[in-house]
């Protein structure tokens, strides 16, 4: 799909249950239109926005090929976490380090406000959302999900999207939900090097994924869940995304509660798991306006639809029953 009118998205598109391809969305950026001329323009519009702020950078020596990843006994990771500022970051992408160099989801707004002025997606204005730059060289992102919708803008070199959708998780392989190297669960799988003799159910996730190549100005939407590994091609390149939730921000990450089944569910007896998913899918999956229409909505309590009073309550009576 392409956009004619300078940063239009349309409607059906925020709303799709799939990945869509926006080709030459924010061509008309100015930070676009200056990496399309040179790498150093680009480097030189961001410095524009340098408030010398110290950002958080990761690392890794030229032996990991550019995958940002566990280390060997997975005690910790393959990288090391590092604060610069822009300017330094943007230097050393010039200088052409040879070690894997990766900014990662800054927020634009609070760290370069005036970065936005120009370069925007009105049509996100309503949904309030988190708007981040990210910046490295040639450089592996493990296949991971997120729990936002996400444009995905690429402002300077070329990146590859691979995509999964969500069913494929069993065929990934996924690593620790409590060692992650950014909060997400990531892919074990070698992105550009898959050894299928180990992961050998991977094949089957290839069968399902989709690969998009992008071009400066172009964009990708990626709706919320869908696994993507991103592998960015060129000495200097750079993204901008938007991150927004079509829930109320109120509503905790559902990651909080996989971690608390896996507490207090996944080691009952079979006919007991057996239970509890059937009263999972009748308070949560299958629920509707019938699922407490038999008692006084005085008396439903968190039954009740959930407002932020609501989840307040709801938050502290769980914290109280954990705290015991």
């Amino acid at each position: 799909m392409s956009s004619d009118a300078l940063g239009q998205v349309p409607a059906d598109v925020l709303l799709s249950t799939q990945p869509v391809l926006l080709r030459g969305l924010v061509a008309h950026w100015p930070l676009v239109q200056e990496a399309r001329r040179s790498d150093a323009g680009f480097c030189d519009y961001l410095r524009g926005f340098d408030a010398a702020e110290r950002l958080l950078m990761w690392r890794g020596a030229p032996e990991i090929g550019g995958r940002f990843f566990y280390n060997d006994d997975f005690s910790g990771f393959n990288f090391e976490r590092q604060h610069r500022t822009l300017g330094a970051v943007l230097d050393e992408l010039l200088a052409g380090s040879t070690d894997a160099i990766y900014l990662g989801s800054t927020a634009i707004d609070s760290s370069f406000p005036a970065l936005r002025q120009d370069n925007d997606l009105p049509a996100l204005a309503g949904f309030n959302p988190l708007v981040s730059l990210w910046l490295g060289n040639q450089i592996r992102v493990a296949t991971h999900f997120d729990l936002p919708d996400n444009i995905a803008c690429v402002v300077a070199g070329r990146r590859r999207f691979t995509l999964f959708p969500p069913d494929q998780v069993a065929n990934l392989y996924i690593g620790p939900l409590d060692l992650t190297p950014a909060g997400q669960p990531i892919s074990l799988v070698d992105l550009a090097h898959p050894d299928l003799d180990r992961f050998p159910r991977y094949a089957q996730a290839l069968e399902h994924a989709q690969v998009f190549e992008l071009e400066p100005g172009d964009a990708l939407f990626l709706p919320s869940q869908w696994w993507h590994g991103v592998e960015s091609l060129s000495p200097v390149s750079g993204l901008v995304n938007f991150w927004w939730r079509q829930s109320p921000a109120f509503m905790d990450t559902p990651l909080n509660t996989l971690m608390m089944a896996l507490l207090t569910l996944r080691d009952l007896p079979p006919a007991q798991r057996d239970a509890w998913r059937a009263l999972f899918d009748h308070y949560v999956f299958d629920a509707d306006v019938e699922t407490a229409a038999h008692i006084p909505p005085q008396g439903r309590g968190i039954l009740n639809p959930i407002n932020e009073h609501g989840a307040r309550q709801l938050r502290a009576l769980l914290l109280s029953r954990l705290n015991r």
